[in-house]
Formats: C-alpha cells, structure tokens, sequence
C-alpha cells in the first residue's frame, strides 16, 4: 500500500494527498495549541470520517501522531516549565503513573479485541465525555489538594487509570482529563500542570503504543509511514501557530466552540460504519 490513502486508487494526485494530510495535521494541531493541548482528541474523527480509517487502525495513527507531538511539546515547554521544577513535583508523577499505566496497557488490549461497531460507539462516548471536560473542567482552579496522605495517592491512582484507559482506546495523549486532574485532585498550578500532563502522557502511551505493537493491525502503521509524516508534521506546526494565537479568542467564545466540534464529531464517529 504505496498510496497516502491506502484505500484509494493508486492514481489519486500524491502532491494534493499529501497537502490535505499537511493541512489537516495543522488545523488540528492549531485547535490543540489554542487550549494547550496536542489535539488528538480532533485528529481521531478526521482519521476516520475525512481519510477513512477504520476504527483500530485510526487509534493506532493517532497514537503514533501523538507520541510524536508530546515528546516535541514537552521539550518546546521547557523554556516555561524547567525541567527541575517538573522533578520537584515527581511523586505526583509517580502517583498518576502508578494507575495510567496499567489502565493504558489494559485500555489497548481492551481496543484490539473491540468490534468494530463497539469501538466506534465507545469512541463516540468518549468523544463527548472530552467536550464535557472543555466545558466544565478547563477552567478549573485551586491551590489546595483535594485530599492528603494515603487518600490522595490512592485518588491519583484510580484517577489514572481511568484517564490510561481513555487515552489507550482513543489514541489520545489524555492531557484534556490530566490537566483538570491535576489541578483540582493536586493543587498543581496550571501552567505546572501542562508539563507534569505531558510527562504523565508520554510513558503512558508508550506502554499502550507497545500493546498495540503486538496486535497484527499493527501493521498499518509501517503502512502509513509517509501519511503519520506528513501528519505529524503539520500537527506540529499548527501547534506552534495556535500556541501564539492564545488569547486572540476568548475562552469564553473558544471552549463552548471546541466542544460544539467534539459533539458533532461523536454523532458522525457514532454513525460511521
């Protein structure tokens, strides 16, 4: 399967497919750097409603696309976010890791052997449970811990590995329900919580991106090689351009928008046969 679209005649215009792809991986890249995130939760119904992707084989893209956003977000952010100051707080990462890992390795096991037709409905599902957080959860903001001692860390846990199983099953880097998480369940700062999210996320897909490696719809990944480029590529930019456009709208405007999209994406996802 040379083709950038696997499922389309070989004659189709490579230039324009590769374009399409680009600019896809930009505008969804764009809408994850308004809100601070890589924007997966956006890439996943384009996968499979705009490019045709089965379910499993859109997670598995949008995985691998994720992974390569993360990592670069996590090094972008440390002009912002130090590294020292993210190992200062690494118990909380250890905490959330203790339960998210697990859940991702379960979650993507849990996906593999879905039909089709359940992963699309829970996909959907969990598309809408993403605009609710846009809604209600994004603002969010306190300075104290939700609990202390042995009741937090087992909190951070549980909370994990919801968030692990969401993340392996969408193919998402999680960081919508992390961040939330973490602010009101730590107190952790908001700025702080973008970067302790994405060192939480990237072992986190990791363990799901190497369960995924041992399902035999692996493959359409080596596939897709030229298409997760052209992608990751343009996520990338777009996260650059939507990163210097926060604060062009408000969130007041922004975040009800986002998740209008979400909604209208998990209807389409829904329905996808």
């Amino acid at each position: 399967m040379s083709s950038l679209f696997p499922d389309r005649p070989h004659g189709s215009n490579h230039a324009q497919n590769a374009f399409l792809i680009f600019t896809a991986g930009a505008a969804v890249g764009a809408l994850g750097g308004l809100i601070g995130l890589g924007g997966a939760e956006f890439r996943l119904p384009l996968l499979i409603g705009l490019f045709g992707f089965a379910a499993i084989s859109a997670v598995m893209l949008n995985k691998t696309i994720s992974l390569v956003v993360v990592s670069s977000a996590l090094i972008f952010r440390a002009g912002a976010v130090p590294f020292d100051l993210l190992m200062t707080n690494w118990m909380t990462v250890a905490n959330v890791l203790c339960g998210s890992l697990i859940g991702a390795w379960m979650g993507a096991s849990w996906a593999v052997k879905m039909k089709n037709r359940t992963l699309y409905q829970t996909l959907a599902v969990m598309l809408v449970l993403i605009a609710l957080v846009l809604l209600f959860g994004h603002q969010a903001a306190t300075t104290q811990p939700l609990f202390k001692g042995a009741a937090l860390i087992v909190a951070g846990i549980i909370a994990g590995f919801g968030i692990g199983v969401v993340a392996a099953i969408m193919g998402v880097a999680g960081g919508e329900l992390l961040i939330p998480m973490l602010i009101l369940l730590f107190g952790v700062d908001i700025k702080l919580a973008g970067s302790l999210s994405l060192a939480i996320s990237l072992p986190t897909m990791l363990v799901a991106f190497f369960r995924f490696s041992k399902d035999a719809a692996f493959s359409i990944i080596k596939e897709n090689k030229a298409f997760v480029a052209y992608m990751a590529a343009g996520s990338l930019v777009g996260t650059a351009i939507g990163g210097h456009l926060v604060g062009v709208v408000p969130n007041g405007v922004l975040l009800p928008l986002l998740a209008a999209i979400l909604l209208i994406s998990s209807v389409k996802v829904w329905k996808h046969h």
